[in-house]
């Protein structure tokens, strides 16, 4: 009966604009109108990432939960750990609507937000008062119209490294004009270093794009390497548009879901091989068997978020659980020995 309750709330959404539609399922969460099982785990898929433990290694992409207003009911919903955000200083509208578009025969969606948020106080004051739960992260941003965006990093940083197990640098979102620049050597060096100094005892996370070339992806390396930074996420969406079906395929924005699993992957293995830094695969993930090809292609975790479009919320610990087989199938005691060993498939 939730299966059918769950496929018939999928349709009617599906019928409504995407983003009206998004504000629904956020709000079909706080109602406790959503499958919440509770963090699927087993010895096998418990894992450590930068220090944190988590019950399975299936997580949440920023940006579904952008204002964190529906931490409880995800933290139950069989993720391993949430990423909510992104935050900037200042609440900003993001850009112009329509501005998120389905793509419904390619399994994926095209975005131009514009870090749209209610900003880093409103926030912060939500991330302090939630409960117990699985690992929660916070998506840090820069405001459109900032001076200074490096510093904006390091100020959402300073309100919330108390109230959060990780925060996660995003350079890497094509919506906001020039942000991409801040991934170059120099510019993402100072930045990570402002970021450090504030940070606390708090992990950070660095977020990538999927259109780094080679050369770029190890300039990136070797700064996380140099900065401490204590795990890398590959990767945001794709300027590219190769290969989509879809009417909507040509709106300006990132490229998430299906189309993507291939180019981050690669990036993924790649940055593996230049790295020892623990690796988060993130882009196409829609079954367990795309969570492990990310894994034995070097990630540590895997995050999800356009996947729930058309699979619903149930497919968290779906996905979890068929890891847990798969794991099983092929005599890996844990996901950590399974990482990274198959890497040269994609590289």
């Amino acid at each position: 009966m939730t299966a059918l309750l769950e496929r018939l709330g999928l349709a009617g959404l599906h019928k409504i604009d995407p983003e009206a539609a998004h504000g629904l399922a956020i709000r079909a969460l706080q109602m406790g109108l959503t499958p919440t099982p509770g963090p699927v785990t087993s010895p096998r898929l418990k894992t450590t990432l930068a220090g944190l433990d988590l019950p399975n290694p299936v997580g949440l992409a920023a940006g579904f939960d952008k204002n964190a207003t529906a931490i409880a009911p995800l933290s139950r919903a069989g993720f391993g750990f949430i990423e909510v955000g992104a935050a900037t200083p200042l609440p900003q509208p993001g850009n112009p609507k329509p501005r998120l578009f389905r793509l419904t025969e390619d399994r994926a969606a095209i975005n131009r937000f514009g870090f749209n948020n209610e900003g880093m106080e409103a926030i912060t004051t939500r991330l302090a008062r939630r409960g117990a739960g699985v690992p929660v992260g916070l998506n840090l941003g820069a405001n459109k119209t900032s001076t200074d965006r490096a510093a904006d990093f390091a100020k959402v940083m300073t309100a919330a490294r108390d109230h959060v197990d990780f925060a996660t640098v995003n350079v890497s979102s094509p919506n906001t004009e020039k942000l991409r620049d801040l991934q170059g050597k120099a510019a993402l060096a100072a930045l990570l270093d402002g970021v450090m100094d504030v940070r606390g005892a708090t992990p950070v996370f660095l977020k990538i794009a999927p259109d780094l070339t080679p050369a770029e992806i190890e300039d990136v390396a070797d700064v996380a390497n140099s900065a401490g930074v204590a795990a890398i996420i590959a990767t945001n969406t794709t300027l590219g548009r190769g290969g989509l079906k879809s009417p909507h395929r040509g709106e300006t924005g990132g490229l998430s879901g299906a189309p993507l699993f291939d180019k981050s992957t690669r990036v993924l293995a790649r940055l593996s091989t230049m790295t020892d830094i623990p690796l988060v695969g993130v882009g196409g993930i829609a079954s367990a068997e795309h969570a492990y090809a990310k894994i034995r292609a070097g990630a540590s975790a895997v995050q999800l978020y356009t996947a729930l479009v058309y699979g619903g919320l149930s497919m968290v610990s779906d996905i979890a659980t068929g890891l847990d087989g798969l794991l099983a199938r092929d005599g890996f005691a844990t996901v950590a020995d399974a990482v990274g060993t198959n890497k040269e498939d994609w590289l």
